[in-house]
């Protein structure tokens, strides 16, 4: 199995480095709706995608699923995810192990979410506590893993402050992580002061801004409330304006999206990762966008 390219080097060499990130599907008729909204984003060719990895491993053989299919089928570069919730070093150590094997290189490297019931995370008996220490544990595997880590601009919900999770995020990034993507945020000016702290906290590495188009303000307000970010006034006037109107919702947000990529962009952002909860209208009405 020929290995992936690296997203590092993309980052190096390219001026934009567009990716998209999907969900692994629940059953049968989740895999079909991936493998549709896949063929659909074909033709827009992105750098790369992610598959993302369920609280507490519950996810862990669809996310390979997904990842091999998306890699096989559909020629795609895939970065899966991987967390320390629920696996031990020894089984985090094979599943790295297979990951390398199948000609996967590029692993997004999270702590994880605790699982559905728990508040607090707790480490698997011989787990990990730290995304930093996955970061070890991969690199000294592997060491030509390149491993993205998570930042979070406006603070991690579990952090006293931004100045501590900032240390924790040079720590990931000390240890081998080679990029960072960013949890969503609806204000750029977010995305830049987090930047300006990250580097004159010493990390150097690329930063790609995490967007995810609103498809609805009861699901935006749900995935802000659980990552500490906030939405702008002005975002959520237009979408109870929009009230339950679908359509008028999901242009409103792709429409936001579409303004904040053009400034990142233009203020230097290396690209730009797409949340698009595995539908593929909002990817493609954004590339259209862009291409215009």
């Amino acid at each position: 199995m020929s290995p992936d390219r690296l997203i590092s080097q993309l980052l190096t060499t390219q001026p934009i480095v567009r990716s998209l990130e999907f969900f692994p599907p629940k059953d049968a008729a989740g895999l079909l709706t991936l493998r549709q909204t896949a063929t659909s984003l074909q033709h827009i060719a992105p750098d790369f995608v992610s598959v993302t990895y369920g609280a507490g491993g519950t996810t862990r053989d669809r996310t390979a699923e997904a990842s091999a299919m998306l890699k096989n089928e559909f020629g795609f570069t895939v970065m899966p995810h991987l967390t320390c919730v629920g696996h031990s070093r020894a089984e985090l150590g094979a599943t790295a192990d297979q990951l390398h094997q199948a000609g996967f290189r590029n692993i997004m490297t999270l702590r994880g979410d605790p699982p559905k019931g728990d508040t607090e995370f707790r480490p698997a008996p011989d787990g990990l506590s730290h995304a930093s220490e996955l970061v070890q544990l991969l690199k000294s595997r592997h060491a030509d893993f390149c491993l993205g880590v998570a930042g979070y601009p406006e603070k991690h919900p579990e952090a006293l402050s931004l100045d501590l999770d900032l240390g924790h995020l040079r720590r990931k990034v000390d240890a081998g992580a080679a990029f960072i993507t960013t949890q969503l945020f609806f204000d750029n000016s977010v995305y830049y002061r987090f930047v300006e702290k990250c580097r004159a906290a010493g990390i150097t590495v690329p930063i790609v801004p995490g967007i995810m188009p609103v498809l609805s303000l009861k699901q935006v307000r749900r995935f802000t409330e659980m990552c500490g970010a906030h939405l702008p006034p002005p975002l959520i006037t237009r979408l109870e304006v929009a009230a339950e109107n679908p359509d008028v919702v999901e242009m409103i947000g792709i429409d936001w999206a579409l303004d904040q990529i053009r400034g990142l962009l233009a203020n230097g952002a290396p690209g730009y990762h797409l949340y698009i909860m595995n539908r593929a209208r909002s990817a493609l009405a954004l590339a259209a966008g862009l291409a215009a």
